[in-house]
């Protein structure tokens, strides 16, 4: 891992007990969705919390497309870390590396996505998800040979879905990135900052 430091945030990281009746109640929204009661003020939600009612409607469409039941778990977390490393977002890798594990994807599947390099090792339906989210952000349109390698495992309505994960993770990347959110304190940073 890159032992390079993180640039201070953009924005200050509120604190719980001193947030206003919005972004308290778009903490409580956090916390009693999917994501549970151990949301913590950081990352994009230490963001989104500036910004309440734009920040209810993004945490709904997250909350929506990663729990999806129409794409399996693990791919979901595939096409999350492809896209944290296409943005080099230091949060959304760190976090969602784990995530990823957890769903069962390889210590060197991450890794190589994390170095840039085609994992090896990757299932079929790993692949067909890896080269997707690639060629999506390189070309900015999908070929049908891959559109139909992923319709194939989802179907129709999990390929809107999926579209969705890999705007939605866009959004987010972007977000960490402007604002500069760095990982929890003393995680390294996955990428080299410029």
């Amino acid at each position: 891992m890159p032992a390079t430091k993180a640039k201070p945030p953009r924005l200050p990281v509120l604190q719980e007990d001193k947030l206003n009746p919005d972004q308290r109640t778009l903490l409580d929204s956090l916390r009693e969705g999917p994501r549970g009661t151990g949301v913590q003020i950081r990352g994009p939600f230490a963001v989104l919390l500036h910004a309440p009612a734009y920040g209810e409607l993004a945490q709904k469409l997250g909350a929506h497309v990663r729990f999806s039941k129409l794409v399996p778990h693990r791919l979901t977390e595939l096409a999350i870390l492809v896209t944290a490393s296409l943005w080099r977002s230091q949060y959304e890798w760190h976090m969602h590396a784990l995530h990823a594990a957890k769903a069962g994807i390889s210590d060197k599947i991450i890794n190589d996505i994390r170095m840039g390099r085609v994992p090896k090792g990757l299932t079929k339906d790993e692949r067909a998800i890896y080269d997707f989210v690639k060629e999506l952000h390189k070309d900015k349109r999908v070929s049908d040979r891959n559109y139909k390698r992923v319709h194939a495992i989802v179907g129709d309505a999990g390929m809107v879905e999926f579209v969705g994960i890999c705007g939605y993770y866009v959004l987010v990347a972007m977000t960490l990135n402007v604002f500069r959110m760095p990982p929890p304190a003393g995680a390294p940073l996955p990428f080299k900052e410029k």
